[in-house]
């Protein structure tokens, strides 16, 4: 005799691991989209209906037109992301629907494609795989594709939470000389001992990083701020790194930095917009890497970012407060 689950729960994409999933069946009945986006807005309208919760993946807006698709009964969301740009988050505050994420999950996933990404743009990695498929690689000069040492650096980072933090934990041990970073408010005495970490402002992090790692989220007053205003007060020896969101960079300023030698290298696992075209001009220059935003994408991410959302959701559900909040 099947027992009969107090709530509805629609996974709302294809590749939630069952991992996730097997953790709400207990009390919940699933429902999961089985289009794949971005053409599974039908269907989530649909099989929303009648249900109490949702998991969230995916980039698809979750909005008033989701929510009254839901109905009135509807009562706690979680991503499986670190930022939530994916919600809209006045409405569902208006609405008294808790939010969860999953931003602990993402950290070392995203961490060490960062540092990746840095040792590749600073050395230099894309354009010499270009030589290799030209037939120019060069054994006869001793100063052939020099690129950018990583020993005795000043790291900056924009934003410095847990995925800034990683990041500097991780670079610590290339006997780096120093960690500076641009934030809202600082961070405790204890992480800027660990760290040897400094808080300075927006145009002393330009002026004396050598590598500049982006960590922090999208919001009005980052969008667009590293702009060729703040290109121009960088080294010309700086990498750049961003791992965050493509819309803090100004790309075709970007663009104009790195074809003018105005910086360095840049290495990115985030752009505007995503997918990126394979012609885009960005993708022309030998001093940049680009990933296609995998930062998150390892097995073991997936099954504990869906985990934590499921977790999320059962809390909500029982009027609790989630594990982990997204406000």
């Amino acid at each position: 005799m099947s027992t009969i689950k107090p709530y509805k729960v629609l996974i709302a994409h294809t590749d939630v691991p069952p991992e996730g999933i097997d953790i709400l069946r207990d009390k919940c009945e699933i429902l999961q989209v089985s289009s794949e986006p971005p053409n599974n807005r039908i269907e989530v309208l649909e099989k929303i209906r009648g249900c109490h919760a949702a998991v969230w993946g995916g980039r698809d807006l979750l909005n008033a037109e989701v929510l009254d698709a839901a109905g009135p009964q509807f009562k706690a969301v979680s991503t499986m992301s670190s930022g939530i740009n994916n919600v809209d988050v006045p409405e569902l505050k208006k609405r008294g629907i808790p939010l969860g994420s999953t931003p602990a999950m993402l950290t070392v996933a995203v961490a060490d494609l960062a540092v990746g990404l840095l040792i590749a743009a600073a050395r230099r990695f894309q354009e010499g795989r270009r030589k290799i498929d030209s037939d120019t690689w060069e054994n006869y000069h001793l100063n052939w594709l020099l690129g950018q040492d990583i020993r005795d650096s000043t790291v900056g980072f924009y934003g410095f939470g847990g995925i800034g933090q990683a990041i500097a934990k991780r670079l610590s041990g290339f006997d780096i000389d120093r960690v500076l970073y641009t934030t809202r408010n600082r961070v405790s005495l204890d992480i800027e001992e660990k760290f040897n970490a400094n808080k300075v402002d927006f145009d002393t992090l330009l002026k004396e990083s050598d590598f500049l790692v982006i960590a922090s989220p999208l919001t009005q007053e980052t969008q667009g701020l590293f702009d060729a205003k703040a290109f121009n007060k960088m080294k010309e020896t700086a990498v750049l790194v961003n791992i965050a969101r493509g819309k803090i960079v100004n790309q075709d300023d970007l663009y104009e930095a790195l074809k003018s030698n105005q910086i360095f290298a840049a290495g990115l696992d985030v752009m505007d917009p995503e997918p990126l075209r394979s012609t885009d001009k960005l993708l022309a220059l030998d001093n940049v890497v680009v990933t296609p935003h995998v930062g998150y994408a390892t097995k073991r991410t997936r099954i504990d970012a869906a985990s934590l959302a499921a977790h999320n959701v059962l809390r909500g559900l029982a009027g609790e407060p989630m594990l982990s909040p997204a406000y």
